[in-house]
């Protein structure tokens, strides 16, 4: 677990009780700040299982390419071709120009 992931989750149950709380009192303000504390919670929250997912994915690239070096940069050969292909047609092109 990252620290995203924990400080979201914190926020979450304040938010949720803060709202909680707002209920019981009948005051909206508590209610509506603890429903965007919550709401901003589990944001966190779930950017921090974005972050960590990215970082999974990171180190599982980094130990193919450790593995397979050569089929690594093929591979990104490939795509950095497909990328020059792809905008070779937009920077050929003279723009065109209208005389009026």
């Amino acid at each position: 677990m990252n620290s995203d992931k924990l400080e979201g989750a914190a926020r979450g149950i304040v938010g949720k009780a803060q709202e909680t709380f707002g209920d019981v009192t009948g005051d909206e303000r508590n209610q509506a700040e603890g429903l965007a504390r919550n709401v901003a919670g589990r944001a966190q929250e779930a950017y921090g299982d974005v972050r960590q997912s990215a970082e999974t994915a990171a180190q599982e690239v980094g130990r193919f390419v450790e593995k397979q070096p050569a089929l690594s940069l093929l591979v990104a050969g490939a795509i950095g071709f497909a990328l020059g292909l792809m905008t070779m047609s937009t920077l050929s092109d003279p723009p065109r120009r209208r005389y009026w």
